[in-house]
């Protein structure tokens, strides 16, 4: 589970056991913890799922995720290189 990214308490990372899964992060504080997909042609967030999260929770991951979208690209492209070899 490589951790990416630490921001305001949130640790956002991925799994390395989810096969061929398009792009997408998971997050975590506490108790909460969410899963958004990435559309990167659209520059756009869905999310997949998310537990213990009330909607400002969400909104304030969705802002992380598009403040810090093209580094989660990029560090996504390059774990699934790393996975391959």
């Amino acid at each position: 589970m490589p951790t990416i990214l630490f921001v305001m308490g949130w640790r956002f990372f991925f799994y390395s056991n989810e096969g061929n899964e398009p792009i997408h992060v998971h997050c975590k504080k506490g108790e909460m913890e969410c899963k958004f997909w990435l559309d990167s042609l659209n520059f756009d967030v869905e999310e997949a799922h998310s537990y213990n999260m009330n909607s400002s929770n969400k909104r304030e991951v969705k802002k992380i995720i598009f403040e810090y979208f093209d580094f989660i690209e990029t560090e996504w492209n390059k774990f699934q290189r790393e996975r391959q070899n």
